[in-house]
């Protein structure tokens, strides 16, 4: 069969075929001819005949071919309509297009074996057929001179395994050799670009040993440029189909005759597979395969998918890997499953079975056996590939095609590695990237000169990556949200008969090099933990194990989506502060020195001095004010410490903290609210009010950070975020802001606008410039010896190139806007908009880049150019060429001068330069030293013995320049780098205004009137807090989101001299109490983050924390009912309010018996109407409680008013009219709403009888000597009771059961609460 392969393939010739990379798992040996009877039975047919499919071919090859046995030519071979083992002489028959769209069966001589297709077209010219086979690959073949059948239509296609429904939906996908590097031909050529080598040991026979002479294969290193624009253009066609491998076609490579390296390997595997069951296969597949089959339910394909693959590879799996099941599994220790301390993130691997691997095979199980919960992408030339059970999860989850062979086996092109990556940690899956770290000429040149063994290019592990540690990605870059990295440790201290909690956290968003480090006290609920959660919505948790308590551990799960965990040993990975702040000082010691190395400014990054001694003075501040208050600080900085220990492992920890931007956790120290400077929202404040996610499905849709959001910026909306969760608390702070955002309004709206639009055109900064630091190190897949063939230089100059850009625009846009500051009087804008303040002084720093280089030629060829005076090496290297050629040009006058002829000149011919052009007529004139280099008619060439030393000098000159010119991107970097405090800066003020020109327009998107919040401040500390608003509207719902009516706003008055401080609210079902609560609370938050509320005035003395209670919710999983869920959240509010607290409390009580709920209910109100005096709400449908409180001056009863009709059967209708009104409700009409939701109507008619029978039996009214009774005492009481219920509570929440004594305490408890109700 005559090859059809092109000569040169575009490829890279250090990477070997993809045949080769699929023998790299394949250890079967070379097939016996097999051909097939003209009808072949089913893939599926488990009775298959054994020598069909050559992977199962029963006799061995004895020897394995050499590279110039793979070379030869194949003997020409007969059409015949039998069958034959041995090829005979070819039938001189020829055919044309009467055989278009017909059947064919094709014998390959070297797989010995039989593939079917169809003839799909007829080249005149070259007499040629397009043969398409039933796997989609194509060939063109010359009918006359191959070994063929011609087949019926009847005859079942035979087809490989393939991702997704019929053949019809894919297009061609064929495992393309080139796309893999150099094509290995297996017929005789004259083509040097052909490469027979293998980078790698692939076959089986492993013994025989390579000699350094002429058993060496050659390593092609010939020079790729003239293919580069061919590869471009095959590589553009697969973005298509970006998971998948392209191939066919006549420009694709064509199909394989043979496998290269140490063994023969079928080009195309065998039809048939075993039938195995799927239970074979699910006991072979390991811990990352759990995580597939634990997915979310799968479609009818994906099923399929699995039942195919499991035919196929289970059988195998079964018998070769049985040490992956559960009976045989060990780990590294060869401790079993059930064993104390089991390590399941590693594999015992038996002798047996390392022996039978050949060296590839056991660099893979080397690394997979100590990361068997990660996911490899091996490195093979330009591929990623997946092996074994990882190419399972690669075929689920990233839709890839299973490669051809017996063992699960897939991979992805490099350019499609940020792709894939991103996708599978978004998933869930960690993924471990083992890059080659050596070519196979540096292999070769290793053996050669230390006399190395290796058969295997050098791989190294070069990164981890997770959800929580990706920096790259097309929907990292569509999503603005952190995600956080969060390590936790605690300590448990016991106090008046109390467990409290000290927890140390350490947050890091390493997408953006943020770091944010706290300690802080805790209740038994874990309160300030949960608000945190909340609030960062952490992806991935770092954990000592077994070191933190149920209840947190109960926490963390209440409080997180889709968490990746992640256990560290105590001490040894999970550091203490000692060990901490040993390695942190090591690593900024380094880094210092690295700098001065360099001959950079001497800065030590994040401190203001350089590092002495043991290189403490290089600590951030942060870190030296924890290192300072020991004990208060320690384990903030063991949090700290696991998580540089995880991030050592991903080659992030140095890189992190070369850049970080460390931040203080502003609620370390829940108690202390006093001295913070924030408004405390706690989570279940986040979460009932849907600050940032709302009820319904989690998105941000109709939260308050939707309503506010109009920023234009990525990292914009991250500072939106975070005030929204830290609204301000000091009176001055609040009125700077108010005055900020007033400035952008009016006049300056136009400038703002302007502004903003400019902003709207820049990248996710934040991220952009942690890149580009990153990227100034060579650390991970940035090192040195990683071998890419993808151009990352160029991808990190325009990155580079593009950051440069944006500062610009940004000081541009800030010059701009810089001209509102003539009419405003806000301090905060004069701080961000001058020069030197908020904008840092950069322009002399672009200056000096714009001077550096051409930005628009540098972006569009990928190389810098520098200009003159940039870079001294490069200025160095291109003054030595100019001398050399000035030298040369003062040699030719001197020749001109010794021949006597002015028309001599320089001419170059092929790579001969700098020849010496000299007439004919001067040839006897000419020096016998002169080397005549080449001539045409009329002229001789030479070379001048001055010539020839040049040029050698010459070469070597450009050379150093051209690799000055390969470094000068880092070297500019590296200047860039020496600022970033400065462009982080420019980014945060960026940040910071358009987050305030967004709260300046969200008052548009109110409906009705809007007004600028009066903060009143305490002149003593007797003040009353206050809360005033006149006609206050919702700041999120509209009367278009409605339907029909509008939106009715009210006036409310909480607090303030004179007045009560808490409002007792009843009303109807459905009258609109749960929004008022909310629209009361969202409004405050409003107010204190700087912004305009929708009302026609507004008063408010600050909160210094939000308190809700509302919705009936459980956490089942954590062991909390509904009733137990809203005691531990009145709980907290009991323990932690203040005066300056704002309560809102939403039928509290109804979880248990109307008694008992009434009780509680009462008792709370009491507390904190009597003993905190803060402002709150208290809705409630126990209506004995506002006859209770009708002559409380502290308490306002209001409700919701309604109008009552009469309807069907005495069943009242009730139309609601959202207004709050003065005075109690009389009742709840819930029976009302049961008509609404559609009860029976005798089902409504005895609902409305018994309500009648209850109400006439229900407490209406105390006994006149009870009202006698001094409500101080009363109160004391309640607050015992209280107090009482909360400690029992608490302890009942530690325990396994609830029988017992804590049954006992319970009902105790019960029996005094009826007590003391009927008593008061």
């Amino acid at each position: 069969m005559a090859s059809s392969r092109r000569q040169s393939n575009g490829r890279s010739p250090l990477v070997n075929q993809q045949r080769q990379i699929t023998s790299f798992f394949s250890k079967t040996n070379s097939p016996s001819p097999s051909p097939t009877p003209s009808k072949q039975t089913s893939k599926l047919n488990p009775n298959s005949k054994p020598n069909r499919s050559p992977s199962k071919s029963p006799s061995p090859s004895p020897t394995t071919p050499s590279p110039v046995q793979s070379k030869l030519k194949k003997p020409l071979l007969v059409i015949g309509q039998t069958p034959s083992p041995t090829p005979s002489a070819p039938a001189d028959k020829s055919y044309g297009m009467e055989v278009v769209e017909k059947r064919i069966r094709v014998y390959w001589p070297l797989d010995k074996a039989w593939y079917e297709g169809v003839v799909k077209s007829f080249d005149k010219e070259s007499g040629k057929h397009l043969v398409q086979y039933d796997d989609a690959e194509e060939e063109e073949l010359d009918l006359g001179k191959e070994k063929i059948e011609w087949i019926k239509e009847s005859t079942g296609r035979l087809r490989r395994l393939r991702r997704g429904g019929s053949s019809s939906a894919f297009k061609k996908v064929v495992i393309d050799d080139e796309d893999e590097g150099v094509t290995q031909n297996v017929e005789a050529q004259s083509d040097d670009n052909d490469d027979d080598s293998s980078d790698e040991d692939w076959g089986k026979n492993v013994e025989m040993e390579v000699s350094e002479d002429a058993e060496v294969e050659d390593m092609d290193l010939e020079d790729e440029k003239e293919e580069e624009e061919e590869e471009e253009n095959e590589e553009e066609e697969e973005e298509m189909k970006i998971s998948k491998r392209k191939g066919g076609g006549k420009t694709e490579a064509k199909k394989r005759k043979a496998s290269g390296g140490g063994k023969l390997e079928s080009g195309k595997k065998s039809k048939t597979n075993a039938n195995v069951s799927k239970q074979e296969l699910k006991v072979s597949l390991v811990e990352p395969v759990k995580k597939i089959e634990s997915d979310k339910a799968s479609n009818g394909f994906d099923n399929a998918l699995m039942g195919d693959a499991s035919e196929r590879f289970g059988k195998r799996e079964a018998e070769k890997l049985h040490f992956l099941t559960l009976k045989e599994r060990r780990d590294a220790n060869r401790k079993r499953p059930e064993d104390v301390n089991y390590n399941p993130k590693t594999l015992y691997l038996p002798p047996d079975f390392l022996k039978s691997l050949s060296g590839g095979q056991r660099q893979w199980w080397e690394f997979k056996s100590k990361h068997m919960d990660k996911v490899l992408f091996f490195k093979m030339g330009k591929f990623y590939e997946l092996f074994e059970m990882d190419a399972h999860i690669g075929a689920k989850e990233l839709d890839l095609q299973y490669m051809k062979g017996e063992q699960p086996h897939c991979g992805f092109p490099e350019r499609n590695f940020s792709m894939n990556v991103e996708k599978l940690a978004r998933k869930g899956y960690r993924v471990l990237v083992v890059e080659q770290t050596e070519t196979p000429e540096q292999l070769e040149l290793r053996r050669k000169e230390k006399g190395a063994k290796d058969k295997v290019v050098k791989r190294e592990i070069c990164a981890v990556v997770t959800k929580g540690t990706l920096t790259e990605g097309e929907m990292l870059s569509a999503n603005p949200d952190p995600s956080y990295l969060l390590a936790v440790t605690e300590c448990c201290q016991s106090s008046n008969q109390n467990e409290d909690r000290i927890f140390g956290v350490c947050a890091i968003d390493v997408a953006t090099s943020r770091i944010i480090l706290g300690q802080f006290g805790d209740d038994f609920e874990c309160s300030g933990l949960c608000s945190l959660l909340a609030e960062l919505r952490p992806v991935e948790i770092i954990k000592p194990t077994k070191l933190l308590s149920l209840e947190t551990e109960r926490a963390m799960l209440r409080h997180t989506r889709n968490l990746l965990v992640n256990e560290l040993v105590p001490s040894a990975e999970f550091w203490d502060a000692e060990k901490t702040v040993c390695e942190v000082k090591t690593i900024y010691k380094r880094i210092n020195d690295q700098s001065a190395a360099r001959s950079v400014h001497h800065v030590c990054l994040n401190a203001a001095n350089s590092c002495e001694g043991d290189g403490s003075g290089c600590l951030p501040a942060i870190l030296s004010n924890l290192l300072s208050a020991g004990a208060d600080g320690s384990l903030a900085l063991s949090a700290l410490g696991g998580t540089l220990y995880y991030l050592k492992q991903a080659f992030l920890d140095e890189m992190l903290l070369r850049f970080a931007k460390f931040e203080s956790l502003p609620s370390s120290g829940f108690s202390g609210i006093a001295q913070n400077h924030y408004m405390l929202l706690d989570a279940a404040a986040l979460e009932n009010l849907e600050i940032f996610e709302n009820s319904r499905n989690g998105d941000s849709s109709g939260t308050l950070y939707a309503q506010l959001n109009h920023c234009v910026t990525a990292f914009g909306k991250r500072l939106l975020k975070t005030w929204l969760a830290r609204p301000l608390y000091h009176m001055d702070l609040i009125k700077e802001r108010q005055d900020a955002v007033a400035g952008l309004k009016g006049e300056n709206l136009s400038y703002a606008l302007e502004f903003r639009k400019a902003l709207s055109r820049l990248p996710d900064m934040e991220r952009l410039l942690a890149r580009i630091f990153a990227s100034s190190e060579a650390i991970g897949r940035n090192a040195n010896k990683v071998i890419l063939y993808e151009d990352a230089a160029k991808k990190q100059l325009q990155e580079f190139i593009s950051a440069l850009r944006c500062c610009e625009l940004m000081v541009q846009a800030f010059s701009s806007l810089g001209v509102i500051l003539e009419n405003v009087e806000s301090t905060q804008l004069h701080h961000l908009l001058t020069a030197g303040k908020g904008v840092p002084n950069i322009h002399s720093i672009l200056k000096h880049f714009k001077d550096a280089f051409d930005w628009v030629d540098a972006n569009n060829s990928g190389r810098i150019i520098p200009h003159e005076g940039v870079d001294l090496e490069y200025d160095s290297a291109c003054e030595r060429v100019k001398e050399i050629e000035s030298s040369l040009t003062k040699h030719l006058k001197e020749q001109r001068k010794l021949l006597g002829d002015s028309s001599i000149t320089y001419v170059t011919i092929g790579k001969d330069i700098y020849l010496l052009e000299v007439p004919e007529n001067l040839r006897g004139s000419v020096p016998r030293d002169y080397e005549l280099r080449s001539s045409k008619k009329g002229f001789f060439r030479y070379w001048t013995p001055y010539i020839k030393k040049v040029i050698g000098e010459l070469s070597q000159a450009e050379s150093e320049k051209e690799m000055s010119l390969k470094n000068i991107l880092q070297r500019l970097i590296g200047q860039f780098c020496e600022d970033h405090n400065k462009w982080r800066q420019l980014v945060s003020t960026t940040a910071e205004l358009d987050v305030l020109i967004s709260l300046a327009i969200a008052s548009d998107f109110y409906e009705g009137p809007t007004c600028r919040p009066l903060i009143l401040g305490s002149s003593c500390s007797n003040e009353v807090p206050c809360f005033s608003a006149k006609s206050l509207g919702h700041p999120i719902l509209r009367s278009d989101s409605l339907g029909k009516g509008a939106f009715v706003p009210n006036d409310i008055t909480i607090g303030g001299s004179g007045r009560a401080s808490f409002i007792l609210l009843t009303g109807p079902n459905m009258g609109g109490k749960s929004t008022l609560l909310r629209q009361v609370c969202l409004a405050v938050i409003l107010a204190q983050v700087g912004a305009d509320v929708p009302a026609e005035h507004f008063e408010l003395s600050p909160v210094d924390r939000i308190f809700v209670r509302m919705g009936a919710k459980d956490h089942i999983m954590a062991g909390q009912s509904t009733f137990l869920t809203e005691l531990s959240e009145t709980a907290l509010m009991l323990s932690s309010a203040t005066q300056h607290s704002l309560v809102a409390l939403d039928e509290l009580g109804r979880g248990t018996s109307t008694s008992d709920g009434q009780a509680i209910a009462e008792s709370v109100l009491e507390h904190f109407v009597h003993k905190v005096q803060c402002r709150g709400m208290f809705s409630t449908h126990y209506h004995r409680l506002a006859v209770d409180y009708e002559k409380n001056s502290k308490v306002s009863l209001c409700h919701m008013a309604c109008q009552v009709g009469n309807g069907i059967a005495g069943v009242q209708e009730v139309t609601f009219l959202y207004r709050l009104t003065t005075g109690a409700c009389p009742k709840s009409y819930g029976v009302n709403v049961a008509r609404l939701a559609g009860l029976p109507d005798s089902v409504l008619l005895t609902a409305a009888a018994k309500s009648r029978e209850f109400e006439s039996v229900y407490g209406k009214h105390r006994k006149g000597s009870e009202d006698d009774l001094p409500m101080q005492s009363c109160a004391d009481k309640m607050v015992a009771f209280i107090r009482e219920l909360i400690s029992l509570t608490a302890n009942a929440n530690c325990l396994d059961t609830y029988e017992g004594s804590c049954i006992n305490s319970f009902t105790e408890l019960q029996h005094r609460a009826r007590i003391l109700l009927q008593q008061h």
